[in-house]
């Protein structure tokens, strides 16, 4: 009886992590959407880059949300199949995460650079 209540606990909160993680993407697409809309308007690389930069903070935090769901589904008795493919899951995206982190640094890096030399 506790087991069953634990395990339903967990399976909602799965859906809950994962629904944030989900929720953060699909808003990261739309405000990205919008800002690049404006720089169209008046282009700049600054502008292209700064945009890039949203997309992805979007796209890192949520893939850590969904990530946190997947290891949330895992908890209640994992099969072996379950485990392999969670471990398959975790390393793509924390691949991704890793070359999302290292772009953006680069962004940011590349963005700071072009302000110091505009002043």
């Amino acid at each position: 009886m506790i087991e069953e209540t634990i395990t339903n606990v967990v399976l909602w909160l799965k859906l809950f992590v994962e629904t944030v993680g989900a929720l953060l993407i699909g808003i990261g697409a739309i405000l990205t959407l919008v800002r690049f809309l404006r720089v169209l308007v008046h282009p700049t690389v600054r502008g292209f880059e700064s945009t890039r930069l949203l997309l992805a903070r979007f796209l890192s935090l949520g893939l850590e949300f969904q990530l946190a769901a997947d290891i949330l589904g895992t908890t209640v008795a994992p099969s072996w199949a379950q485990i392999g493919k969670l471990g398959a899951v975790a390393v793509i995206r924390t691949g991704l995460n890793y070359f999302l982190a290292r772009e953006m640094k680069e962004e940011q890096e590349a963005v700071g650079t072009e302000a110091t030399e505009q002043a």
